[in-house]
């Protein structure tokens, strides 16, 4: 077998994984990338991403001690203390290392949630829009940084097992134009995304039936490095949890319809219902928690978003590529009827249901204006401390069939402050390092608490890459 030798192997070729290469290549060590595509512009979600750099959809250079303890709060707790604070004072620093590697950001709105979105933005327009933009530039910006420090990046490998001695990790082996090679380094850091193209443990550890769930991400995540860790002991934690968005069921058969335009402003202000036409989720919690609740379904395609005119007129116009009127200039499913019997059967729900359950939420928000939790006589309760909740009340009224689109898990390997990955009983395996979605404790929980994708591979790859530089 072939062997080639560097200072550290990274096995993924998105954001974590060049932010990783890129820090240790700054910090004098020889860094190799190991991508698993073959083409110059291989997909993978940091190409596809909308650039958006936040922390809990707030400024990520915030004051540090306020986004600790945002993070703990989004979170419920799920996130470890040090971790959190790890992410916290992790976010300006990352931005500031993003723009001396060359990255160029913008303001794409008003919003404080996008200060900071890389430039040049995609286009406001359905569907997918890549090419020359935000996370294409970067990739190919990062790629060319780590070329000029004398590392490398190599396509078509395609890691297949961790090389472990003495219980210390000390190398990768790959298929690699048409045969097994050896990457031996002094660390290996796994930063190949989460699993949600995997449809084995997708239905074990997410979805009863991942099928029918839309994969709003660039196809290539199997979950390769969670398992090789695995095998050297690594522990994994929140793996049941995933960060996506609702779609338009049509988003299955017509590409117009994801990445954008997605339901979130529809379903936080109107409410959920199931075949029966009951409510079976708190709408409130955010489009990522109702995406999820919308997978653990018996059926996953069985949801439907109801709303009335003045949702649709409202907050259905929210958002860069808002679902008015994307919705209908891309042909998608949207029933409208001037009443809810005529409505129920246009969708496909239990007229009396769905007249009850509407009857019974509006009651509910009428006698608890004010309040920040309401619970309808349904039993689900309806938060409205982030997302108003609004009565479904005006003519006509507006039916959406759902499908859950799925754009990273949430779960992987435990890490400490160092990046470095842990075993059950926490202790470190050494020489092994995670970054990005291939992590898991920083951020889902019982909460589904967002904290966000990009932040998480920057903040991470550069502790990685630091660590690695002061042991090596």
């Amino acid at each position: 077998m072939n062997t080639t030798s560097a200072d550290l192997i990274v096995i993924g070729g998105g954001i974590a994984g060049l932010v990783t290469a890129n820090r240790a290549a700054q910090l004098g060590l020889k860094a190799t990338v190991l991508e698993q595509g073959s083409a110059e512009k291989y997909l993978c979600n940091t190409r596809y991403t909308g650039g958006t750099f936040h922390l809990c959809l707030r400024e990520i250079t915030l004051d540090p001690e306020l986004l600790h303890k945002l993070i703990l709060e989004t979170t419920d707790g799920f996130v470890k203390d040090d971790l959190a604070r790890l992410m916290a004072h992790g976010g300006a620093k990352l931005i500031q290392w993003l723009q001396g590697e060359g990255i160029k950001f913008m303001r794409a709105s008003a919003s404080e949630y996008h200060k900071w979105v890389l430039a040049p933005p995609g286009r406001s327009r359905p569907g997918l829009d890549w090419e020359g933009r935000g996370g294409d530039v970067l990739l190919r910006t990062l790629e060319s940084q780590l070329v000029k420090r004398g590392g490398t990046l190599v396509r078509g490998a395609k890691a297949q097992s961790l090389v472990s001695e003495n219980g210390k990790c000390v190398g990768v082996v790959a298929h690699h134009d048409g045969a097994a090679r050896e990457w031996r380094a002094r660390a290996v850091v796994v930063a190949d995304g989460g699993f949600q193209c995997n449809p084995e443990m997708m239905e074990k550890y997410v979805s009863k039936q991942p099928s029918r769930m839309k994969q709003r991400n660039g196809g290539t995540a199997f979950g390769d490095g969670m398992r090789m860790a695995q095998t050297l002991g690594a522990a994994i934690a929140g793996i049941d949890r995933f960060y996506g968005h609702v779609l338009s069921r049509d988003a299955l058969t017509n590409d117009m319809l994801w990445p954008y335009p997605y339901l979130d402003s529809l379903v936080t202000a109107g409410i959920v219902v199931d075949q029966d036409g009951k409510r079976y989720t708190d709408e409130g919690r955010g489009g990522v928690s109702v995406a999820n609740a919308v997978a653990g379904l018996d059926d996953p395609l069985s949801s439907t978003c109801v709303f009335d005119q003045t949702i649709w007129e409202g907050p259905g116009r929210n958002g860069l590529i808002a679902a008015n009127p994307h919705l209908l200039k891309e042909k998608a499913t949207l029933y409208e009827a001037s009443d809810l019997d005529t409505l129920a059967t246009q969708a496909g729900l239990n007229a009396a249901n769905l007249k009850s359950t509407i009857a019974t939420y509006n009651a509910a928000l009428s006698a608890n204006a004010g309040t920040t939790t309401v619970t309808p006589a349904d039993g689900i309760p309806r938060l409205s401390k982030k997302y108003k909740a609004m009565p479904i009340v005006k003519a006509p009224y507006y039916a959406v069939p759902m499908v859950s689109g799925i754009t990273y898990t949430m779960g992987g390997i435990v890490i400490n402050t160092h990046a470095q990955a842990l075993r059950k009983d926490g202790s470190v395996i050494e020489g092994l390092y995670a970054a990005g979605a291939a992590t898991g404790g920083l951020e889902g929980g019982p909460q589904i608490g967002y904290v966000g994708g990009l932040a998480k591979s920057g903040i991470t790859g550069l502790a990685a890459a630091e660590h690695i530089a002061q042991r090596v």
